[in-house]
This record gives C-alpha cells, structure tokens and sequence, in this order.
C-alpha cells in the first residue's frame, strides 16, 4: 500500500503536492486530514496544514477475496456457496466427503498452498477433515479465525452433496485440541478474577463452540455465574460472581 504524509500552506495544497509525489489522481485515492492550516496571529503560532493520503488498492482478484472471507466471519456463506458450487446430479456421503476435499484444496491453492494433504474420519454424521502442510499456519489463521471460516464453508459444500445432513470438522496440527486446553486455561484464570475483583468479567468475541467450552469448564465451579451477550459474530461470554 502506497502512503504519504504531506504538509502544506492549506489542506489543498497539501493534497495536491501528495498526488504529485504519488503520480496518482484524486479519484485513486484516499486522503485523511491530520491537522487543518493555522493562520495564527502576527505571524505567530501559524501551523501548515498536513494530511495523509493512501493509494486505494485495487480491487481484489476472486481468490484473494475468497481469502478475506475466510479471514473474517462469513456474512452470507449460501449466497457464496451458489457461485462455487453446482448442484450435485447424485447426492451421496462419499460424493460429499470429495467435494469438501477438492473444495478446501481449491482454496488452499488460492493461498499459493501446493502441498495439503487431506485425510478425513467420519462417525455418523461428524465427519473431521484433518490438514497436513508446511504452510499449515495460513489454513489456521489468527487464532483459528481462517480455519473456523473454512470449516463453515466447508460444511456448506458436504451438505450441498450430501443425502443426509453432515457436521464437519477442520483441524489442523491438533490445534483444536490445543485451543480447548489454552480456552480451558483461560477460563479458569478469568473466573479467579470475577472472584478476585467480585465484578463481572467480559471474554472477547468467539465463535459458539468456543464459549461451550468455556462453560463445560465452569460448570463445576459453584462461585460463578456464566453466560453470552451480545449477536454473532460479536456474541461473547461473561462470568459473574455469584454474590
């Protein structure tokens, strides 16, 4: 991303000598004023004026958007799913578990991924799709962001092909295994404070399977009170003390 930050005798001025550095119109841009000019008085006190002006990027190919999808909760998933996948002439469970695969392969080329590999586990209806590459990290995302935007796409796609309705599970390097011990951790350390400090105390938004674990994990505690607030993808959870 191309910025500058540019002074000048007004905010104009300014503007117009930031386009010229950048050779960029006023439409291909995006400008924040910093600070606007100050005449002063007699000569003191007087101020340039300065602003901040960014090059727009342009806009992203499909597979780039795909990605940021993936990064942030996905917002209409069906409407996604009409685009990228065609009706299936035959529904069955192993047409669904290839799907998926050659779905989330897809995506992981679009990430510049050559090298998953993908085995999978089904016991009735949850069907786990486990994930295997040096780039693994990028599947998983920050605080398994990606890889939970993955998985409810993914079971978009096994549904789509499936003659019953399927739950599907991503993981990757054991990292749901990983994230329920660091949750279960957390959940303790958070209730110790509710206690501690006998006010409530807010988690950070998480997706629904990850405030049951934080509840699974307080059930025992008869000291605290849990519970969610707030609509997804901004729902979060909050401990109290019982009084």
């Amino acid at each position: 991303m191309k910025q500058i930050t540019q002074t000048g005798t007004t905010v104009e001025n300014a503007i117009s000598a930031a386009l010229e550095k950048l050779q960029a119109t006023r439409e291909q841009v995006t400008v924040n004023v910093i600070q606007n000019e100050k005449k002063g008085f007699l000569g003191f006190g007087s101020k340039p004026a300065e602003v901040e002006v960014i090059v727009n990027e342009p806009e992203a190919a499909p597979l780039e958007k795909e990605e940021a999808v993936m990064e942030t909760a996905v917002a209409e998933p069906e409407e996604i799913l009409e685009e990228l996948v065609e009706a299936a002439p035959k529904a069955t469970n192993e047409r669904a578990i290839q799907e998926t695969k050659d779905y989330i392969q897809s995506i992981a080329k679009g990430m510049m991924i050559e090298d998953l590999k993908i085995t999978h586990k089904q016991s009735g209806k949850q069907v786990s799709f486990y994930l295997e590459s040096e780039k693994v990290a990028m599947l998983i995302g920050k605080r398994g962001n990606t890889l939970n935007s993955l998985q409810q796409l993914a079971q978009l796609v096994a549904n789509k092909y499936s003659n019953q309705f399927m739950m599907v599970e991503l993981d990757a390097e054991n990292y749901r295994e990983r994230r329920q011990e660091t949750l279960e951790q957390l959940a303790d350390r958070m209730a110790d404070k509710a206690i501690r400090t006998g006010g409530r105390v807010q988690f950070e938004p998480m997706p629904s399977y990850e405030r049951k674990v934080i509840h699974q994990a307080l059930s025992r505690r008869m000291d605290i009170d849990t519970y969610s607030e707030g609509k997804d993808p901004n729902r979060y959870l909050v401990i109290e003390p019982l009084k």
